[in-house]
């Protein structure tokens, strides 16, 4: 089966548009999709994220990406990409390699990560907690009038949140911090593969701080265990916006409570 074949019959968006073509050992291609625009009409950061670790998943000898810290060099658009990775070690336990997208003979993203295989249920001690929201089903939907029409990504994904943020209105309740449920929009379970792309996928809770927007700099995720089936709760903050920057952290638990995954990027505010 060819690839175009093999990109038309994936059901998900998110498997068939994260879909890499082996070239070589360390040489993949891959086709960025419009389908997850940010307003500006570049990709999505965390989606160029998904098709880099799909590239590194095909290279290392491990399925789960376990690290993963992403440093952003210029915005990617939809189109044809080149990516170049690297084996840098394998053991017993976990491999770690990098990758490199380009566009154009530009390097759009470079992520260093380490792939080994994770449990469905972590031991140990948990000393976090997961946020405290109503059913997804009793919490409203975000309306299609709070989406720019460039930001093609809002269809691919869905959330719930228990009151919809002030920004979506038109005003801003200047709250540094939200919590809400989120999915894919096609029913797509998320899996360690895709969570450090949903780290990056909400709109960034600045918007309640009355800001326009940011564009990551640099992103680190780790992912701690496979998820249960069903929707996520997501935890977002942000506490410093000194210099032209801030931090936004993140935190995904599963549908049984479980932490699945947590991040932590610095971005520059948009001018």
């Amino acid at each position: 089966m060819t690839w175009e074949a093999r990109m038309t019959t994936t059901t998900s968006e998110f498997d068939a548009d994260t879909e890499v073509e082996q070239l070589s050992e360390d040489h993949y291609r891959a086709r960025l999709s419009e389908r997850w625009c940010n307003p500006t009409g570049a990709t999505n950061g965390g989606y160029l994220l998904g098709v880099c670790l799909r590239a590194l998943q095909a290279r290392l000898p491990f399925p789960d990406p376990l690290a993963v810290s992403a440093f952003y060099l210029r915005p990617g658009l939809p189109g044809s990409a080149e990516l170049n990775t690297e084996l840098v070690r394998a053991g017993r336990r976990m491999a770690t390699g990098e990758v490199r997208l380009a566009q154009g003979g530009k390097e759009v993203i470079r992520v260093v990560s380490t792939f080994s295989e994770l449990t469905e249920r972590p031991d140990g001690k948990e000393l976090g907690s997961m946020p405290q929201l109503p059913p997804p089903e009793e919490c409203p939907a975000q309306p299609d009038a709070a989406r720019a029409p460039e930001t093609t990504m809002a269809g691919r994904i869905e959330y719930r949140y228990p009151s919809l943020p002030g920004w979506m209105s038109g005003n801003p309740s200047g709250r540094s911090t939200d919590a809400f449920w989120m999915r894919f929009a096609d029913g797509r379970d998320a899996d360690p593969l895709s969570l450090p792309s949903l780290v990056d996928s909400a709109a960034p809770v600045i918007f309640d701080l009355g800001m326009p927007g940011s564009s990551t700099v640099e992103l680190t995720a780790h992912l701690r265990a496979r998820p249960a089936p069903g929707w996520l709760a997501c935890k977002v903050s942000t506490q410093h916006m000194t210099g032209g920057y801030h931090e936004e952290d993140f935190e995904i638990w599963d549908s049984t409570g479980v932490l699945v995954a947590q991040s932590r990027q610095l971005a520059i505010f948009l001018e």
